[in-house]
């Protein structure tokens, strides 16, 4: 059954990088071209409002989910398909998995990490079965991979765990992927 909407995590902060916003707009781009709705954070800054914005502006749907505390402090995105405003991080978190067949981390900070970490792991709990894509542009997500491999050799983290994150290095083959899951 092919995919209807696909959970995003990315960054908020004021990204500098014009290749990685540029890489959140193709994604955003072609998740709409393709009929898969965005699922994401709701903030229209950072990665995430280019996200955001590029699929609205492809004709697709948009949902935000945001916490009460930070719809001034993420400046939430008053143009999508639906903002729905909660009153915390783990609703949020639960809502957007709710509605997403998969996720998807982009380079982001701390919550960005929170978040595909804990949807991971909520993977590894067998809460859910959705397919869970990290993508490593240029070399972003290279640190935390060998933390992972790290923490494996040091029987810390099972290896079948750390292979349920299907790491791509870009947004095409994160498309292709998307499309064949």
């Amino acid at each position: 059954m092919p995919l209807s909407s696909v959970c995003v995590f990315c960054a908020s902060s004021d990204v500098k990088d014009a290749r990685l916003l540029a890489a959140a707009r193709d994604l955003g781009a072609e998740l709409a071209a393709n009929g898969i709705a965005t699922i994401y954070g709701g903030a229209h800054v950072g990665l995430m409002g280019a996200l955001a914005d590029s699929a609205l502006a492809a004709g697709g749907e948009v949902f935000g989910v945001i916490p009460r505390a930070l719809v001034d402090r993420e400046i939430a995105h008053r143009g999508l398909t639906r903002l729905e405003i909660v009153d915390s991080m783990h609703e949020r978190k639960a809502r957007m998995a709710a509605l997403s067949d998969a996720f998807v981390a982009l380079p982001g900070g701390l919550g960005t990490m929170d978040e595909f970490i804990e949807i991971v792991t909520w993977a590894q709990l067998g809460i859910h079965a959705k397919p869970c894509y990290l993508v490593n542009l240029d070399g972003y997500y290279d640190n935390l991979l060998a933390f992972f491999r790290d923490a494996v050799v040091r029987g810390l983290v099972k290896q079948q765990n750390v292979d349920r994150i299907r790491v791509l290095t870009s947004i095409d083959d994160l498309l292709q992927a998307l499309l064949l899951a």
